[in-house]
């Protein structure tokens, strides 16, 4: 049984799983990708490397994308497509923009992604514009894991035909066990168990700049990334409370002792004490791996 066949049978919450990024940026790689990818596909190694640590070393993220067709058309293109996805700390913003050598990548500001707006970005980079609809990143890194090829390739495959050339496979985002898993941007929300029907209320949602209800809740709502785990399961919980989409509308700071205050814009503000909890059983996080102490966040109290 594959690792997220057991997390779903035993039922445990995703939330507070949300791969941490202030920014993020994904570069077009067709072909083959292996564990490691940006340092294993048709990119060079040292290319991949380079873009890999930057985004990294700024607080950010960095994935490889392709399109979601069958492997005999995975051929290399002229130019690449490239996302950049940031404000995430109040109104999300999206570029796009192709590039004729992934190296061009590297003329990003990387130090100064994670709190530049877009303005400033596109008065420093020429070649990206301006997105007014929402991308969706599912992973699809099957040599990473077993569950990215049965459950996240089949459904990227499924909605790139209902919606295309705005879904892309990616690579490795974390959280196999709730495969099939995806980055919505710009919000950077990371959803878990995607169905084709919350996929597509997260894209809806995207293009209006707000995040899906439909994504709300412990099964589904990894976090938003820029977020420490505490505060992100706390704002998870008090949007599953209110059904609040705007994402500028939450602050959640942390009060310590596993407890957040949670501030809207219209002055409502929540207190959350939650806890990470151990499963008796112990489980595997990734196909083939060892079972570990499988922790999870609930949430104890709301005032």
């Amino acid at each position: 049984m594959t690792c997220s066949a057991i997390w779903d049978d035993v039922g445990l919450p995703a939330w507070g799983t949300a791969p941490r990024a202030s920014f993020w940026v994904a570069v077009e790689q067709a072909g083959p990708w292996g564990a490691k990818a940006f340092t294993q596909s048709r990119l060079d190694p040292a290319v991949g490397a380079a873009i890999e640590t930057a985004a990294l070393d700024a607080g950010g993220r960095a994935l490889l994308i392709r399109r979601p067709i069958a492997r005999g058309e995975q051929a290399d293109r002229p130019v690449r497509r490239v996302y950049l996805a940031g404000g995430l700390t109040g109104r999300p913003w999206l570029l796009t923009g192709q590039v004729g050598e992934p190296a061009e990548v590297l003329t990003l500001p990387w130090g100064e992604l994670a709190t530049l707006d877009a303005v400033d970005v596109l008065r420093r980079v020429d070649w990206l514009a301006p997105l007014d609809q929402g991308v969706l990143l599912v992973c699809g890194n099957s040599k990473r894991d077993l569950c990215c090829a049965q459950r996240g390739r089949p459904i990227a495959l499924e909605l790139e035909r209902e919606h295309p050339g705005r879904v892309w496979e990616c690579t490795h985002t974390g959280g196999h066990r709730f495969a099939p898993t995806g980055i919505v941007l710009p919000t950077g929300q990371s959803v878990a168990r995607l169905t084709v029907d919350i996929a597509a209320a997260a894209l809806t949602a995207a293009d209006a700049g707000r995040l899906a209800s439909e994504t709300f809740g412990p099964w589904h709502d990894r976090g938003r990334g820029h977020l420490e785990p505490v505060c992100a399961v706390a704002e998870a919980h008090v949007r599953e409370l209110t059904g609040e989409t705007d994402p500028a509308a939450l602050v959640a700071v942390d009060s310590g002792d596993s407890t957040v205050e949670v501030t809207h814009t219209d002055g409502r503000v929540w207190t959350v004490r939650l806890a990470l909890q151990e499963h008796p059983e112990q489980l595997p996080e990734s196909c083939g791996k060892a079972a570990v102490a499988a922790r999870t966040w609930s949430v104890l109290a709301v005032s």
